[in-house]
């Protein structure tokens, strides 16, 4: 972006003198200060083709994952080490959200599925959910033209019958305005729980049993699948989860989704994790022989 910038302001400062010197006589045509500026666009072009090649070594585009989750951690720890207050964290954190998200949506894939706020998160002081739900609300309205722009459908999943009706009403609209896309999948986990996941999932399949709709016997993974929240996307089980400023654990993330994920640790704070970092671990990820609990 810089270059471009440069470029930019180069060609506005460049048009009035090349005018001046024709009309002192220096022999620069018009059709040649045409050219001149279509070689420099091009340049500008194979600059930032340069730039997706370099942001692409290493990586198959035939291995890229379908799904990748990301549980963004350390954002409170961003702002503290920044002498920021913590919902400046949580505001950079959301920026590097989309910023990421762009960057997998790039690549080629399909589903980015990002933990956003946890149903333990809720023990948290009240001012900070406070701001957070009022961060989530505010993101969510305000990127709507961005989301239709990029062709980006986005799915909210968790418990949501604490959400005010403002909120749930933003999300509604969202999900109704993005709904018809499909080669963008964008999912926020809030008030999200794996457990709370798995239970309703039960308890959806003992109520359609005690109505006649399933047997036992239809019982299966699959129909388990299907009354998961994650049931929203075409790829509902991430191939890779990626997890922020160097916690080591999933908690309470996708349980079930991620039984043969390949998990990614980073010591990076989430609000500091760009695309250097994601090639890194996509490159990881393509490293890895995925077996699935069998031989090879």
């Amino acid at each position: 972006m810089p270059s471009l910038i440069r470029s930019l302001l180069f060609r506005l400062f460049l048009i009035p003198c090349l005018f001046i010197a024709n009309l002192i006589c220096f022999p620069f045509s018009l059709t040649k200060l045409l050219r001149f500026i279509r070689i420099t666009a091009s340049h500008d072009d194979a600059d930032n083709e340069k730039r997706e090649e370099e942001l692409q070594t290493g990586l198959q585009r035939e291995l890229m994952p379908r799904h990748v989750a990301v549980i963004m951690d350390g954002n409170r720890r961003w702002a503290e080490r920044a002498g920021m207050m913590t919902s400046q964290g949580h505001k950079a954190g959301a920026k590097r959200l989309k910023e990421i998200a762009e960057l997998c949506f790039g690549l080629g894939i399909h589903t980015v599925s990002a933990f956003a706020f946890s149903t333990e998160n809720w023990g948290r002081n009240k001012i900070e959910v406070k701001c957070i739900m009022s961060l989530i609300q505010y993101q969510l309205k305000s990127k709507i033209n961005y989301l239709h722009r990029e062709e980006i459908r986005v799915s909210v999943i968790g418990d949501l019958t604490k959400f005010s009706e403002s909120l749930l009403r933003t999300i509604h609209e969202l999900e109704e305005a993005t709904k018809i896309y499909k080669n963008k999948h964008l999912i926020l986990a809030i008030d999200y729980s794996g457990r709370f996941d798995m239970l309703r999932a039960c308890k959806s399949i003992v109520k359609k049993t005690e109505n006649g709709l399933i047997r036992e016997k239809d019982v299966d993974e699959a129909l388990i699948e299907r009354e998961l929240l994650t049931n929203c996307t075409d790829f509902p089980n991430p191939d890779l989860l990626i997890r922020t400023s160097g916690e080591e654990r999933i908690s309470n993330f996708f349980l079930w989704q991620l039984a043969y994920t390949e998990l990614f640790f980073t010591p990076v704070l989430w609000p500091d994790f760009d695309k250097d970092n994601l090639l890194e671990a996509l490159v990881s990820y393509q490293r890895r022989e995925r077996r699935f609990g069998c031989r090879v």
